[in-house]
């Protein structure tokens, strides 16, 4: 990141939140355990990509889930939303999230392939493009670049907790408006609803969700995009209508019957995987296109979601 970027990314989030991003980005290298919601943080094991991955092969089932990786279904979602505009039924969000772009060189194709066959008025994207939590992003950034190109309507995207704030400007140059705390107006026939985006909750506790909505008028309806379900009670409290996230992978490695072994994350685990709902808020957590530690998928396939929204009368 060079002077002017960082004088940017200050000048819009605050001088204080990029240098504790960035600070947190420098200690988390040797970070295994502590930090964030979760005490332990397997990504970070290294041990453990192929701890999983010579199990894997021995049970026979590494080539399989390989496989399965590139297996992006398609799935729709439909929202009822009380008081959305009119000029809004049967809205369109196209939901991308945990592309991992660089851990499998044919990952970009793939995904091309499935976003080139739906119809969507918007696209959002709720973090981690890339495949390490560390280190250069340069195949990231070059990975997104090839997948955006396809991408034909507006976008909207947040960080993720393996996304460094110093992709922020390669993003945006690619058209994808990064919401770093922040929101942004989308206007339909002379209606509005409005998208907030926080920063990663999960690992850099960087999430400020006052921040992000000090934009939107009361009573407006408002999605939110955040990269971890953590997020789900405060999100219902500040009376959000949609919340869409992802970081769980669904699991990622699953037993028959889809039964998770692990989701990464601390709340409980029907907020962790597909449609849910708490009080008031619909919430939606993908099991995104691509993998984390072992380029595999068994039982829970990857997928991009297409959500549907629809006027709910009162």
């Amino acid at each position: 990141m060079n002077d002017k970027e960082y004088e940017e990314l200050e000048r819009r989030v605050g001088r204080l939140h990029v240098k504790q991003r960035l600070g947190i980005e420098k200690d988390r290298e040797t970070r295994v355990f502590g930090q964030g919601i979760n005490f332990f943080h397997p990504e970070n094991w290294y041990s453990m990509h192929s701890i999983i991955r010579k199990t894997l092969k021995l049970l026979h089932l590494y080539r399989r889930g390989k496989r399965n990786s590139l297996d992006i279904r398609i799935n729709h979602n439909h929202v009822s939303i009380c008081n959305l505009p009119a000029e809004f039924e049967g809205f369109r969000l196209l939901h991308l999230t945990d592309l991992h772009i660089d851990v499998n060189p044919e990952m970009p194709d793939a995904l091309i392939d499935r976003i080139r066959s739906v119809d969507y008025d918007a696209c959002v994207l709720t973090g981690d493009f890339r495949a390490k939590t560390t280190g250069p992003y340069a195949n990231t950034l070059a990975g997104m670049e090839r997948v955006s190109a396809h991408i034909s309507k507006p976008m909207y995207g947040i960080l993720g907790n393996h996304d460094s704030i110093g992709m922020v400007q390669g993003l945006e140059a690619m058209g994808i408006r990064m919401l770093l705390n922040e929101s942004v107006a989308v206007e339909r026939s002379g209606s509005v609803i409005y998208i907030a985006g926080v920063d990663d909750p999960h690992y850099y506790l960087a999430d400020n969700m006052e921040k992000a909505t000090c934009d939107i008028p009361f009573e407006a309806v408002t999605i939110l995009l955040s990269h971890s379900p953590e997020l789900y009670q405060h999100a219902a409290h500040a009376e959000f209508d949609l919340m869409l996230c992802g970081h769980t992978h669904g699991g990622q490695i699953c037993l028959p019957g889809g039964f998770p072994l692990f989701t990464n994350v601390r709340c409980p685990r029907q907020y962790s995987r597909k449609s849910w709902r708490y009080h008031k808020l619909t919430g939606y957590t993908s099991f995104g296109s691509g993998v984390s530690i072992v380029d595999v998928r068994l039982n829970c396939p990857p997928e991009i979601t297409i959500h549907h929204l629809h006027r709910k009368e009162n």
